[in-house]
């Protein structure tokens, strides 16, 4: 499973999200710091989920950051992550 999908599944599991997004966005960072040749090191999530309800956009943050910290710690050198709740105006 690439990192991509490992990502898709983490945060399905555990934000049943109404919409998920994962781009992996590592062709727009080639030769900069951090990026592989093969790929899956810049990723863009954009997620709208009832479990981000209430939540700061600082907590929402981290608890995606919570989720993937094993892929954070890894493969992905970059994540920009857009996590918004149902109710929220401007959703991704």
């Amino acid at each position: 499973m690439g990192v991509r999908a490992r990502i898709e599944t983490a945060l399905t599991e555990a934000l049943k999200p109404e919409r998920l997004e994962v781009i992996d966005e590592s062709h727009l960072h080639a030769g900069h710091a951090g990026a592989r040749p093969e790929g899956e090191t810049h990723f863009r999530v954009r997620i709208v989920s009832g479990a981000f309800s209430g939540l700061s956009r600082v907590d929402r943050h981290r608890r995606v950051n919570q989720l993937l910290a094993g892929e954070l710690s890894g493969p992905v050198h970059a994540l920009a992550i857009d996590a918004r709740s149902p109710e929220e105006p401007g959703r991704p």
